[in-house]
């Protein structure tokens, strides 16, 4: 007997048309308000992107460039733009300087080149480097993402949206909060924006890293060689540095669940290690020709014995520093901030739960991004010529943990309102500097009153005893140092010149400054004064 079965209600007729249609038509309002709420979350974080970024970039020309790093490598850019010696970075006329190549050195006297010889265009060039270093973490950070909090559900509610939109929604708000996170760390925004050499660093670790990853991951060749672009454009950044970050840093990686083994099939070795070195290697060879010894003292002298000795006497210009072995993470947990202690938090909670493994990131993503952060570390825990900016190249990656921790365990969304201090910071920043609070100096104010003097064009510029990085700068090379005493260089003079002494000597000279020379300029630390000779 044949039985007439399309009378007879179907199970999954009731399934496809209930239990799946009607979340879709109704959802439920608290996943429906949280879902809205992630576009008013990426709006503030890229509007803090946006207005913190601005701050920074207007307050460029608005204070002087400091003793010593900046006004240091703005002199060296400024001679560099004056002579047309594009080679070799001069630590004084007629002094190479075999301290760093020279791409700090080509980034200022470009902007020299397209702005004039000011603090904006020694500075913009390197602010510029910190956006592309913000722009490369963010779009690393949102590949194809999931949403944040609307996937808590996602396995039993589908938004109305439908799960395309998410992903989309997702990947910009991981994209949004990592470039935010990146662009608030107090010290890389204030960094970025100085004439110094860990930014171009940053910028090669960064892009070596993620190129490898992607390669890894995608097997693409373009990333391949970008991965060895970023090292050559660490290579002219800081030297052979780079090699030893990355180096680090992916051996690491690659020691765990034996990735080493497939090393060799990821990257296009021969036609990037020729890249490479068709990149970085012309300008060492060059540089050698011009000042033979360059690679001896760079080499050995900066890359292992500045590490190593503490208080390396070696050094030509300047004097080392000999800080505590392990001041390096007391550095990081201070340039991290205000991110670093909620990083450290979020890993507690993550490992205290220990949540299943979300989705849309490949296994060993987080690790990847730990060795990446921690080799800074690593390398100079037991250095003691060190300084704070040199864990700056891992800090992209701790704005890229703090954000997939936040994917995987999402935090209160007015955490993230720490990053307002950014802008605060860099008003107040600017302010100390142009002001007698900080305890860093310049020679602008004291050399704008000097070019003011009508004598000042015929005029020798003598600084007495010591003579600043920034006088250099501000006084376009004129200023000369006399490490003598007064008497002996009155006596030496063969016309009237300015003489600037230091405030503290000035009870040393009395009778020799009243008999011979006018005061006509005054600074917080030093003096300037129009003198005869003595004759």
């Amino acid at each position: 007997m044949s039985v007439n079965t399309s009378s007879v209600p179907s199970e999954k007729t009731e399934l496809s048309e209930h239990d799946l249609k009607e979340p879709v038509l109704q959802p439920q309002p608290i996943i429906r308000t949280v879902c809205d709420n992630h576009k008013e979350l990426i709006c503030f974080m890229a509007l803090m992107v946006f207005i913190t970024l601005l701050l920074r970039l207007m307050s460029l020309g608005l204070y002087p460039l400091m003793d010593t790093t900046e006004a240091r490598y703005g002199e060296m850019a400024r001679i560099m733009f004056e002579t047309g010696n594009w080679i070799t970075p001069m630590f004084d006329y007629e002094v190479p300087f075999w301290g760093k190549p020279p791409l700090f050195s080509w980034m200022s006297a470009a902007g020299f080149e397209a702005f004039g010889v000011n603090e904006f265009a020694a500075r913009v060039p390197h602010f510029m480097t910190g956006m592309i270093i913000i722009a490369l973490t963010g779009w690393f950070a949102g590949r194809k993402m999931p949403p944040v909090a609307c996937s808590a559900n996602k396995a039993s509610i589908i938004s109305e949206s439908g799960p395309l939109k998410q992903k989309k929604e997702g990947g910009l708000e991981q994209s949004w909060l990592a470039a935010m996170l990146l662009t608030t760390t107090c010290a890389f925004l204030l960094m970025s924006g100085a004439v110094m050499t860990d930014t171009a660093l940053t910028l090669g670790v960064t892009l070596s890293m993620i190129g490898f990853w992607q390669a890894w991951h995608s097997g693409s060749k373009a990333w391949g060689y970008l991965f060895f672009v970023g090292l050559a454009i660490g290579m002219l950044a800081k030297g052979p540095l780079i090699l030893v970050l990355v180096g680090i840093s992916l051996t690491l990686w690659l020691v765990s669940d034996n990735r080493w083994m497939s090393i060799h099939k990821r990257l296009p070795w021969i036609g990037g290690s020729a890249l490479f070195l068709t990149l970085s290697l012309p300008w060492y060879l060059i540089a050698e020709s011009q000042t033979p010894g360059f690679l001896n003292y760079f080499i050995v002298g900066e890359h292992f014995k500045r590490f190593v000795i503490s208080g390396w006497q070696g050094d030509l210009y300047g004097s080392a520093h000999n800080e505590v072995r392990g001041t390096i993470w007391l550095y990081w947990l201070m340039v991290s901030l205000p991110w670093g202690p909620l990083l450290l938090w979020q890993l507690y909670r993550y490992l205290k739960k220990r949540p299943v493994l979300a989705e849309g990131k490949p296994q060993g993503y987080t690790g990847f991004l730990w060795c990446w952060m921690l080799s800074p570390m690593m390398l100079f825990t037991f250095a003691g010529n060190i300084l704070p900016s040199y864990v700056l190249p891992g800090i992209p990656a701790m704005a890229l943990l703090v954000a997939e921790y936040h994917r995987r365990q999402s935090l209160p969304t007015r955490i993230f309102s720490a990053g307002l201090l950014a802008p605060v910071i860099v008003i107040a920043v600017v302010w100390g500097l142009n002001s007698d609070v900080s305890s860093k100096e310049a020679e602008k104010k004291l050399l704008d009153q000097w070019m003011r003097q009508p004598e000042a064009v015929n005029s020798e510029l003598i600084y007495l005893r010591k003579r600043p990085f920034s006088a250099q700068f501000y006084s376009r090379g004129k200023a000369i140092q006399a490490p003598l005493p007064l008497s002996t260089v009155l006596q030496q003079l063969e016309s009237p010149a300015f003489i600037v002494l230091e405030k503290k000597k000035i009870a040393q000279s009395v009778e020799a400054l009243n008999r011979f020379c006018q005061s006509r300029g005054d600074a917080r630390k030093r003096r300037l004064y129009y003198c005869q000779p003595d004759s």
